[in-house]
C-alpha cells in the first residue's frame, strides 16, 4: 500500500526540490492544499545541535503576533487570592489540589497549563500525564509564575511553546490557511527570530540546517534558510 493518497502524491510532483523564499512558498502552498478544513500551517526548523546534551538544548517561547488561529483553552493551578486572578484573566480551568486531582482522575480538557510556584510541589506529581502533552508548567517557559494575569493572557493571545526534538528538529504551528501570506510570513520570521536568540553557545557552524514549511495535510516545501534566519 502507499505511504500518502492520490491528491498527496498528485500535490507533492508540484513542488520543485529547490529552496524556496518565503512568499514563493507560502504562494505555492495555497496552490497544493486540497484539505477541505481550515489546516494548521507549521514550520520545520532543522538545527545543528544535539539534544541529548543539556547544553545544546533549544527551548522558549514566542508571541506570535497574528496568533495561531486557535482558541487555547488554559488550566491554571493556584490557591487562595491568586485563583480569582487567573479567573479575572480568562484562564478556562482554575483549581488547587482539587485540580491536581481532576487530572490525576483523566481530566485533559485545556491545552496549556500554568501554576503558581507554591503549587508546583502538587503538581509535580501532574509529570507523567502533562509531560508528553507538552503542557507541564515549566518558569524557563513562562509558565511558573504568581503573574496570572499575564501568563493567562499571553497564552490567549497566541504566545506557542517551541522546542527542539529528539532528532534536533522544532516543529511549530505559525497560523492557519486562512491567514493572509503576509501574517504567516509575520509569524514565522517571530518564531525564527526566537529560535536563533535560543541558540546554545556551545553551537558551531551552520545552525539552521534546513526549513521546511507545510500544511496538516500538504507536502513539505524547502525554504531558502536565509529567508527566515536574517
Amino acid at each position: 500500500m502507499p505511504r500518502h493518497g492520490k491528491k498527496y502524491r498528485e500535490s507533492a510532483k508540484k513542488v520543485p526540490k529547490r529552496p524556496h523564499a518565503i512568499d514563493e512558498a507560502l504562494a505555492l502552498l495555497g496552490q497544493i492544499t486540497y484539505a477541505k478544513f481550515d489546516q494548521s500551517v507549521d514550520l520545520d526548523v532543522r538545527l545543528n545541535v544535539d539534544p541529548r546534551h543539556a547544553d545544546q538544548q533549544v527551548r522558549g517561547t514566542v508571541a506570535l503576533p497574528h496568533g495561531t488561529g486557535r482558541t487555547v483553552r488554559v488550566a491554571v493551578f493556584a490557591k487562595g487570592e491568586k485563583i480569582r486572578e487567573a479567573e479575572e484573566a480568562g484562564a478556562d480551568v482554575v483549581g488547587g489540589e482539587d485540580l491536581v486531582k481532576r487530572v490525576q482522575e483523566g481530566f485533559l480538557d485545556f491545552d496549556a497549563a500554568v501554576a503558581t510556584p507554591d503549587m508546583m510541589r502538587d503538581v509535580g506529581k501532574l509529570g507523567r500525564v502533562l509531560g508528553p502533552r507538552g503542557m507541564m508548567p515549566n518558569p524557563k517557559v513562562g509558565t511558573v509564575t504568581f503573574d496570572l494575569a499575564h501568563a493567562v493572557t499571553q497564552l490567549k493571545a497566541g504566545q506557542v511553546e517551541f522546542r527542539v526534538d529528539k532528532s534536533g528538529i522544532v516543529h511549530c504551528s505559525i497560523g492557519r490557511m486562512s491567514f493572509e501570506p503576509a501574517k504567516l510570513r509575520e509569524n514565522a520570521q517571530a518564531l525564527m527570530t526566537a529560535i536563533l536568540r535560543a541558540k546554545p553557545a556551545v553551537a558551531k557552524g551552520q545552525y539552521v540546517r534546513s526549513l521546511h514549511i507545510s500544511a496538516s495535510q500538504s507536502p513539505s516545501i524547502k525554504l531558502d534558510t536565509a529567508a527566515l534566519s536574517e
